[in-house]
This record gives structure tokens, C-alpha cells and sequence, in this order.
């Protein structure tokens, strides 16, 4: 880890020592039975082991700390911690002492030091302490460049470098995934649900502090990692909110478009911006790291120039009896549309009406409100299917089938409101 420049007949001594909690000290429980040549005296040693705790002798976690016997690991999004000691090892006073700590990471060169100011004199066998911490950002390697300069009783001006460098691992594996609501018939505009996959790919537990979405300016969130028992709200994952390593969590979040958004049709085509995941764990003795993911971007559902989606339709109906429905057609593209309505009918879906009629003109952005009548001759789980929409601008027809389903029943069988 320490690499440096060729040595000097240097008058002040550098050592740097990085911070970090100490750990539980763990012993491996040597056991056996009582009819078993050892007898009770393996049992005896641990009662006895100072290390053990006492009435649970043969699990391997004690009560004592040990102190880190190595470097160890650092994950992004820890804060890395490191003492800087300059010590005068001569016999002589040495003056203008000047201690700078930077930390050079892939991109960039950052200033560690808490303070620049130059220390007058130096004493034999006294130091200058100091303690740098930095929030780590950037996996790979980090190289901390600890420079010393000061000048002696003769007058001549000193310098040197130690270089030690370490690297930052991945703590967290976090995969992503989007699911469009099939039909929100309750709102304007389909929910999207995001499902995020988190992975503790370290070598110790977690303690899942927090994991929340801080949607973008067009979108409300709302958690789905909760269920509400007995008036209170109890995580999905239980009271102990521990991630083993290389275990998977999947966190579940509704988005839902703001109604100033949801409004403008074409505001949310193409590729929209949702929002980042705002990760808080700790480990061992309560260290904390939090991660946040970049901007989180789906490709929006592709509506064409027209949108028709359902506004309220029956759950069930009565076979062969008419039923209504409200349809709200919206035009996504930049120009006003001059739209016919034309029904079709299917095998199971019969249409009541005159098809092929004038809707008028729709201008861009805006929208309106059909409401049709249609039975159904056929029992069973039946998809409402059959309606197309021609701009009579680029005779251009649109085809819109599969659009709901309608549970149809027997006439005999009375049908819930």
C-alpha cells in the first residue's frame, strides 16, 4: 500500500494511520459430549475464556473488541477517515512546518487537509496532529498524497511525499425495472410502478436504514413497502430490517404524473427523468453509508398522435343486455385533428350506435368525452375491442382493441352494483 519517493535524511518522521471501529471478537467453540473422553472439560475452558459470553459460551461472537489488524475495506459512499501524524525525531528545532493531504481519485484532486496554515516551529520530539475525513463518491482506485515541507536551523528548505493507496469496492448491487399500469381507470394518466433490486454484495450484514425515491418535479411517489396492521403502518420486511451478504431485496414505489403534467398528453412521451434512490445503511458498530443512484430515465408507453383510454366501465354486466361506457380520446400531437369514430363490432362485443361519425375538431393537448353503449353475446372474461379513430387530415386510422375487460354473466345471475 505505501509507496515512496526514494528515502531521505529527513529531520521530521510522517506516519498516517487510517480510523476505523474496532470489531467483535470471535473465537471458534471447541465442544463435545459428556460421554465422550473430554468429559465436561471443553465446556469448562469456555466458561472460563474471558473472550466467551457468559451463559453462551458456544456461539462465536464475544463481547471483547479487537482492534483492525489491516487496512480493511472501503465501499463507496462510506466516509474514510485517516490520522496524520508529523513527528520532529531530531534534536534540533525545525521551522515553517507545512502538512497538505490530498486525495487523487480517476477524475479529480481534492484538498483533505483541515487547514493550510503553516506551523512556525516544531520542537524535538513534538507532533502536528491532524484527522482528515472524506465521503467517498467514486469506486476504483484512490491514491492519499500526504506532503510535508518545512525548513531547518541552517536555512535549508525540506520537502517530501508518501503516497498510499487503497480501493474504494461496490457495497450494493441495485438493479431497476418499470411496470406501466395496465388500466387506472380512477386517474388521468396510467400509474408506473418501479421495482428496485438491492444487493448487499459486501462480506458482513446491513442494517437497511432507509431506502427511499425522490421522484423528479413531473411525478408523486408513494412507498408500497408497508402494510397498515391494527392502524399502524409494519415494513414488509419485518422489525429487523438486517440484509445478509449476497442476499436481494426488492423495494415496490407507485409513481403517479402530477395533474399539471398529466394534463399536457405529450409532456410525458419519449424518455422521461422518474427520479433517484436514496440509499442509507450501517454496518458492524454503526457505520453509515449512503449511496444515491443517477437519475433514474423509462422510455413513457408510445401513444401515437391519439390517446384513448377508459375512463369508467362496469365490472360486470348481464349477457346480451346493453351497458355504457366513457371513453376519453386525447390528441398527443401539435396540431388540431379533425377525428371519426367508426365501432366494429367482434365475435363477443356488439356495438349500439352510428358508427362512422364526426367527432369535430380536437386541438393539441386537449381532450374529450365519449360515452357508448355496446352488449355483450357471449358469457365469461370479455375484452372490449373494436373501436378505430381516422384523422381525416392524413387519412391515417388508428386501431384500439383489448382496450378493457367486462366480466359477463348469465341475465339469470343478479349483478352486483
Amino acid at each position: 500500500m505505501d509507496v515512496n519517493q526514494p528515502k531521505q535524511e529527513h529531520l521530521l518522521a510522517l506516519k498516517v494511520m487510517r480510523l476505523t471501529k474496532p470489531t467483535l471478537f470471535t473465537n471458534i467453540p471447541v465442544t463435545c459430549e459428556e460421554r465422550d473422553l473430554p468429559g465436561d472439560l471443553f465446556n469448562n475452558l469456555m466458561r472460563e475464556d474471558p473472550s466467551t459470553v457468559k451463559g453462551a459460551e458456544i456461539l462465536m461472537l464475544g463481547e471483547m473488541l479487537t482492534l483492525p489488524q489491516n487496512f480493511g475495506n472501503i465501499f463507496l459512499g462510506e466516509t474514510f477517515s485517516s490520522y496524520i501524524s508529523v513527528h520532529n525525531d531530531s534534536t534540533q528545532t525545525v521551522k515553517d512546518i507545512q502538512v497538505k493531504a490530498d486525495l487523487q481519485t480517476s477524475s479529480q484532486r481534492l484538498n483533505l487537509s483541515a487547514s493550510s496554515a503553516v506551523v512556525s516551529e516544531l520542537k524535538p520530539d513534538s507532533c502536528i496532529d491532524d484527522v482528515i475525513h472524506h465521503e467517498v463518491k467514486e469506486i476504483g482506485t484512490h491514491i492519499l498524497v500526504c506532503a510535508v515541507s518545512y525548513t531547518t536551523q541552517t536555512g535549508e528548505k525540506m520537502y517530501f511525499r508518501k503516497f498510499f493507496k487503497f480501493q474504494v469496492l461496490k457495497p450494493l448491487d441495485v438493479k431497476t425495472k418499470f411496470y406501466n399500469a395496465e388500466s387506472d381507470l380512477s386517474s388521468v394518466t396510467d400509474e408506473v410502478f418501479l421495482e428496485a433490486q438491492i444487493q448487499n454484495i459486501t462480506t458482513s450484514p446491513m442494517f437497511m436504514e432507509k431506502v427511499s425515491l425522490e421522484p423528479s418535479i413531473m411525478y408523486n411517489v408513494s412507498e408500497l413497502n408497508s402494510v397498515v396492521k391494527s392502524g399502524e403502518g409494519l415494513s414488509t420486511f419485518g422489525s429487523k430490517t438486517y440484509l445478509q451478504p449476497l442476499d436481494t431485496r426488492q423495494y415496490l414505489y407507485c409513481l403517479k404524473p402530477k395533474p399539471e403534467f398529466a394534463e399536457k398528453a405529450g409532456v410525458i412521451k419519449g424518455v422521461t427523468v422518474i427520479g433517484k434512490l436514496d440509499i442509507v445503511w450501517k454496518t458492524n458498530l454503526g457505520e453509515r453509508g449512503r449511496l444515491q443512484t443517477s437519475q433514474l430515465q423509462r422510455m413513457a408507453p408510445g401513444y401515437g398522435d391519439v390517446r384513448l383510454s377508459l375512463e369508467t366501465i362496469p365490472d360486470t354486466v348481464s349477457l346480451e343486455e346493453p351497458f355504457d361506457i366513457t371513453c376519453k380520446i386525447t390528441n398527443c400531437s401539435e396540431r388540431t385533428m379533425d377525428l371519426i369514430l367508426e365501432m366494429c363490432n367482434t365475435s363477443s362485443i356488439h356495438w349500439c350506435g352510428v358508427s362512422g361519425r364526426q367527432l369535430g375538431k380536437l386541438h393539441p393537448s386537449s381532450s374529450l368525452f365519449l360515452t357508448l353503449s355496446l352488449l355483450s353475446s357471449v358469457q365469461g372474461l370479455q375484452s372490449v375491442s373494436g373501436l378505430r379513430l381516422t384523422d381525416t387530415f392524413l387519412k391515417r386510422t388508428y386501431e384500439y382493441d383489448d382496450i378493457a375487460q367486462v366480466c359477463v354473466v348469465s341475465s339469470t345471475i343478479q349483478v352486483a352494483s
